[in-house]
Protein backbone atom coordinates (compact mmCIF):
# COMPACT_ATOMS: atom_id res chain seq x y z
CA UNK A 1 0.00 0.00 0.00
CA UNK A 2 1.44 3.43 -0.79
CA UNK A 3 1.83 5.48 2.09
CA UNK A 4 -0.77 8.81 3.00
CA UNK A 5 1.70 10.96 1.49
CA UNK A 6 1.70 9.30 -1.93
CA UNK A 7 -1.43 8.98 -2.08
CA UNK A 8 -1.79 12.70 -1.82
CA UNK A 9 0.12 13.36 -4.36
CA UNK A 10 -1.16 11.08 -6.58
CA UNK A 11 -4.71 13.01 -5.82
CA UNK A 12 -3.23 16.36 -6.43
CA UNK A 13 -1.44 15.18 -9.39
CA UNK A 14 -4.65 13.43 -11.30
CA UNK A 15 -6.37 16.99 -10.12
CA UNK A 16 -4.30 19.10 -12.30
CA UNK A 17 -4.30 17.20 -15.14
CA UNK A 18 -8.12 17.01 -14.74
CA UNK A 19 -8.28 20.90 -14.78
CA UNK A 20 -5.88 21.29 -17.35
CA UNK A 21 -7.54 19.41 -19.86
CA UNK A 22 -10.87 21.30 -18.58
CA UNK A 23 -9.43 24.57 -19.00
CA UNK A 24 -11.32 26.87 -21.34
CA UNK A 25 -8.35 28.56 -22.43
CA UNK A 26 -6.80 25.93 -24.06
CA UNK A 27 -6.44 26.07 -27.54
CA UNK A 28 -4.95 23.05 -29.25
CA UNK A 29 -3.16 23.96 -32.82
CA UNK A 30 -2.43 21.61 -35.80
CA UNK A 31 0.09 23.86 -37.92
CA UNK A 32 2.03 23.81 -40.83
CA UNK A 33 5.65 23.45 -40.82
CA UNK A 34 6.32 27.21 -42.47
CA UNK A 35 5.10 28.83 -39.58
CA UNK A 36 7.30 27.60 -37.08
CA UNK A 37 9.15 30.53 -35.68
CA UNK A 38 6.73 33.47 -36.76
CA UNK A 39 3.85 31.47 -34.57
CA UNK A 40 6.60 31.95 -32.02
CA UNK A 41 6.98 35.28 -32.08
CA UNK A 42 2.56 35.69 -32.63
CA UNK A 43 2.02 33.54 -29.79
CA UNK A 44 4.62 36.04 -27.25
CA UNK A 45 2.77 39.01 -28.66
CA UNK A 46 -0.74 36.77 -28.07
CA UNK A 47 0.27 37.07 -24.71
CA UNK A 48 0.32 40.41 -24.61
CA UNK A 49 -3.51 40.74 -25.19
CA UNK A 50 -4.88 37.39 -24.18
CA UNK A 51 -2.72 36.04 -21.51
CA UNK A 52 -5.21 33.95 -20.75
CA UNK A 53 -4.52 32.06 -23.26
CA UNK A 54 -2.75 28.26 -23.40
CA UNK A 55 -1.83 27.74 -27.42
CA UNK A 56 0.01 23.94 -27.93
CA UNK A 57 1.43 23.70 -31.54
CA UNK A 58 2.10 20.81 -33.28
CA UNK A 59 3.50 21.25 -36.79
CA UNK A 60 3.57 18.97 -40.06
CA UNK A 61 3.10 19.13 -43.28
CA UNK A 62 -0.30 20.45 -44.10
CA UNK A 63 -1.79 17.26 -45.81
CA UNK A 64 -0.50 15.09 -43.19
CA UNK A 65 -2.10 16.80 -40.78
CA UNK A 66 -5.66 16.83 -42.55
CA UNK A 67 -5.41 13.07 -42.27
CA UNK A 68 -4.67 13.52 -38.81
CA UNK A 69 -7.46 15.46 -38.10
CA UNK A 70 -9.84 12.97 -40.25
CA UNK A 71 -8.45 10.14 -37.72
CA UNK A 72 -9.92 12.01 -34.98
CA UNK A 73 -7.08 13.90 -33.77
CA UNK A 74 -7.68 16.79 -30.80
CA UNK A 75 -6.79 19.50 -32.60
CA UNK A 76 -9.09 22.94 -32.02
CA UNK A 77 -7.17 24.67 -35.03
CA UNK A 78 -5.76 23.73 -38.38
CA UNK A 79 -3.76 26.32 -39.74
CA UNK A 80 -2.97 25.18 -42.99
CA UNK A 81 -0.48 26.70 -45.96
CA UNK A 82 -3.07 25.81 -48.32
CA UNK A 83 -6.12 27.41 -47.52
CA UNK A 84 -7.88 24.73 -49.88
CA UNK A 85 -7.23 22.13 -47.21
CA UNK A 86 -8.59 23.94 -44.92
CA UNK A 87 -11.53 23.77 -47.05
CA UNK A 88 -11.60 20.36 -47.68
CA UNK A 89 -12.25 19.49 -43.67
CA UNK A 90 -15.33 21.78 -44.36
CA UNK A 91 -16.08 19.68 -47.19
CA UNK A 92 -15.57 16.62 -44.89
CA UNK A 93 -18.12 17.70 -42.02
CA UNK A 94 -15.28 18.37 -40.20
CA UNK A 95 -15.19 22.45 -39.62
CA UNK A 96 -17.96 25.11 -39.53
CA UNK A 97 -18.03 26.93 -42.90
CA UNK A 98 -18.12 30.21 -41.66
CA UNK A 99 -14.99 29.69 -39.53
CA UNK A 100 -12.87 29.28 -42.48
CA UNK A 101 -10.29 32.16 -42.83
CA UNK A 102 -7.16 33.19 -44.52
CA UNK A 103 -4.57 34.61 -42.42
CA UNK A 104 -1.30 34.88 -45.04
CA UNK A 105 0.12 34.67 -48.13
CA UNK A 106 3.68 32.99 -48.62
CA UNK A 107 6.61 32.58 -50.88
CA UNK A 108 8.56 30.25 -52.30
CA UNK A 109 12.36 30.48 -51.56
CA UNK A 110 15.98 28.72 -53.25
CA UNK A 111 18.09 28.52 -49.76
CA UNK A 112 21.37 27.54 -50.69
CA UNK A 113 24.20 27.24 -48.01
CA UNK A 114 27.84 27.48 -48.41
CA UNK A 115 28.23 28.36 -51.91
CA UNK A 116 29.93 31.97 -52.30
CA UNK A 117 30.84 31.13 -55.87
CA UNK A 118 26.96 31.08 -56.53
CA UNK A 119 25.33 34.57 -57.57
CA UNK A 120 22.03 33.43 -56.42
CA UNK A 121 20.14 37.08 -57.53
CA UNK A 122 21.43 36.93 -60.63
CA UNK A 123 21.06 33.05 -61.25
CA UNK A 124 17.85 32.58 -59.72
CA UNK A 125 16.68 28.91 -60.08
CA UNK A 126 18.85 28.19 -62.65
CA UNK A 127 21.68 27.87 -60.11
CA UNK A 128 20.02 24.88 -59.48
CA UNK A 129 22.40 23.40 -62.71
CA UNK A 130 25.57 24.26 -60.83
CA UNK A 131 27.74 21.16 -60.60
CA UNK A 132 28.51 22.03 -56.76
CA UNK A 133 24.28 21.43 -56.41
CA UNK A 134 24.23 17.40 -55.84
CA UNK A 135 20.98 17.31 -54.21
CA UNK A 136 18.25 19.75 -53.58
CA UNK A 137 15.51 19.41 -50.59
CA UNK A 138 12.39 20.39 -51.20
CA UNK A 139 8.98 18.73 -48.86
CA UNK A 140 7.07 16.00 -50.13
CA UNK A 141 4.81 17.58 -53.06
CA UNK A 142 2.27 15.03 -52.10
CA UNK A 143 1.72 16.21 -48.57
CA UNK A 144 3.50 19.61 -48.24
CA UNK A 145 1.33 22.74 -50.65
CA UNK A 146 5.33 24.33 -50.54
CA UNK A 147 6.68 21.03 -52.39
CA UNK A 148 3.65 20.91 -54.79
CA UNK A 149 4.84 24.68 -55.39
CA UNK A 150 8.65 23.81 -56.16
CA UNK A 151 7.56 21.07 -58.81
CA UNK A 152 5.38 23.45 -60.52
CA UNK A 153 8.25 26.23 -60.13
CA UNK A 154 11.07 23.90 -61.63
CA UNK A 155 8.72 22.94 -64.34
CA UNK A 156 7.49 26.69 -65.27
CA UNK A 157 11.33 27.62 -65.73
CA UNK A 158 11.69 24.41 -67.96
CA UNK A 159 14.07 22.88 -65.60
CA UNK A 160 12.53 19.27 -64.29
CA UNK A 161 14.20 17.03 -66.48
CA UNK A 162 17.60 18.82 -65.30
CA UNK A 163 16.91 18.80 -61.48
CA UNK A 164 14.90 15.85 -61.04
CA UNK A 165 17.37 13.65 -60.38
CA UNK A 166 19.06 15.93 -57.41
CA UNK A 167 15.75 15.97 -55.75
CA UNK A 168 15.60 14.70 -52.18
CA UNK A 169 12.33 14.70 -50.16
CA UNK A 170 11.63 15.85 -46.50
CA UNK A 171 8.29 14.50 -45.10
CA UNK A 172 7.67 18.46 -44.52
CA UNK A 173 9.76 21.88 -45.44
CA UNK A 174 10.90 22.38 -42.31
CA UNK A 175 12.58 18.80 -42.65
CA UNK A 176 14.03 20.05 -46.27
CA UNK A 177 15.08 23.21 -44.78
CA UNK A 178 17.40 21.08 -41.80
CA UNK A 179 19.07 18.86 -44.87
CA UNK A 180 20.29 22.03 -46.26
CA UNK A 181 21.58 23.25 -42.99
CA UNK A 182 22.91 19.91 -42.19
CA UNK A 183 24.79 18.85 -45.35
CA UNK A 184 22.23 16.42 -46.28
CA UNK A 185 21.22 18.53 -49.10
CA UNK A 186 23.02 21.47 -51.24
CA UNK A 187 20.36 23.40 -51.52
CA UNK A 188 16.42 23.55 -50.47
CA UNK A 189 13.36 24.84 -51.91
CA UNK A 190 11.58 25.96 -48.90
CA UNK A 191 9.01 28.61 -47.78
CA UNK A 192 10.44 31.98 -47.40
CA UNK A 193 9.38 31.93 -43.67
CA UNK A 194 12.05 29.69 -43.12
CA UNK A 195 14.97 31.44 -44.42
CA UNK A 196 14.05 34.43 -41.77
CA UNK A 197 15.18 32.03 -38.98
CA UNK A 198 17.62 33.21 -36.77
CA UNK A 199 20.86 32.29 -38.24
CA UNK A 200 19.69 30.97 -41.75
CA UNK A 201 20.07 34.61 -43.37
CA UNK A 202 24.18 34.87 -42.25
CA UNK A 203 24.65 31.22 -43.09
CA UNK A 204 23.38 31.06 -46.43
CA UNK A 205 21.94 32.98 -49.69
CA UNK A 206 18.22 32.89 -50.91
CA UNK A 207 16.51 33.89 -53.73
CA UNK A 208 12.55 34.58 -53.71
CA UNK A 209 10.89 32.50 -56.64
CA UNK A 210 8.59 34.45 -58.72
CA UNK A 211 5.17 34.38 -57.73
CA UNK A 212 4.55 33.73 -61.16
CA UNK A 213 6.07 30.50 -61.76
CA UNK A 214 3.53 28.72 -59.42
CA UNK A 215 0.20 28.71 -57.80
CA UNK A 216 -0.58 31.11 -55.37
CA UNK A 217 0.44 30.23 -51.97
CA UNK A 218 -3.23 31.02 -50.45
CA UNK A 219 -2.39 29.77 -46.33
CA UNK A 220 -6.13 29.58 -44.27
CA UNK A 221 -7.25 28.43 -41.31
CA UNK A 222 -10.35 26.97 -40.25
CA UNK A 223 -11.80 25.92 -36.53
CA UNK A 224 -12.63 22.36 -35.70
CA UNK A 225 -16.35 20.86 -35.40
CA UNK A 226 -14.94 18.93 -32.22
CA UNK A 227 -13.18 21.77 -30.59
CA UNK A 228 -13.33 21.68 -26.84
CA UNK A 229 -12.83 25.54 -26.10
CA UNK A 230 -14.78 27.22 -29.16
CA UNK A 231 -14.53 30.37 -27.55
CA UNK A 232 -10.72 30.61 -27.04
CA UNK A 233 -10.15 28.84 -30.90
CA UNK A 234 -12.05 31.84 -31.98
CA UNK A 235 -10.11 34.55 -29.97
CA UNK A 236 -7.10 32.89 -31.23
CA UNK A 237 -8.36 32.96 -35.12
CA UNK A 238 -9.43 36.57 -34.69
CA UNK A 239 -6.03 37.30 -33.55
CA UNK A 240 -4.09 36.04 -36.34
CA UNK A 241 -6.18 38.59 -38.62
CA UNK A 242 -4.94 41.15 -36.19
CA UNK A 243 -3.02 44.67 -37.89
CA UNK A 244 -0.79 43.67 -34.91
CA UNK A 245 -0.19 39.68 -35.94
CA UNK A 246 -0.13 40.95 -40.02
CA UNK A 247 3.17 43.41 -39.06
CA UNK A 248 4.76 40.20 -37.27
CA UNK A 249 3.98 38.13 -40.72
CA UNK A 250 5.29 40.43 -42.99
CA UNK A 251 8.52 40.32 -41.12
CA UNK A 252 8.44 36.78 -42.00
CA UNK A 253 8.30 37.13 -45.68
CA UNK A 254 4.18 36.70 -45.67
CA UNK A 255 1.96 39.07 -47.51
CA UNK A 256 -1.38 39.95 -46.33
CA UNK A 257 -3.99 37.57 -48.01
CA UNK A 258 -6.50 38.16 -50.43
CA UNK A 259 -9.55 39.40 -49.85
Amino acid sequence: MLPRRSLLLLSLSALACRRRTASPHRVAVAAASDLRYVLAELLADLRSSHPELLVELSFGASGSLVAQISQGAPFDVFLSADESLARELVTLGLAQPRSLFRYARGHLALWVPRAPHLDLPSLGLRALLDPSIRRVALANPRHAPYGRAAVAALSASGLTAAVAPKLVTGENVAQAMQMAQSGAADAALVSLSLTHAPGVASSGQRYVVPAALHPPIEQGGVILRRAAHRPSAEAFAEYLRSASARGIFARHGFDPPSP
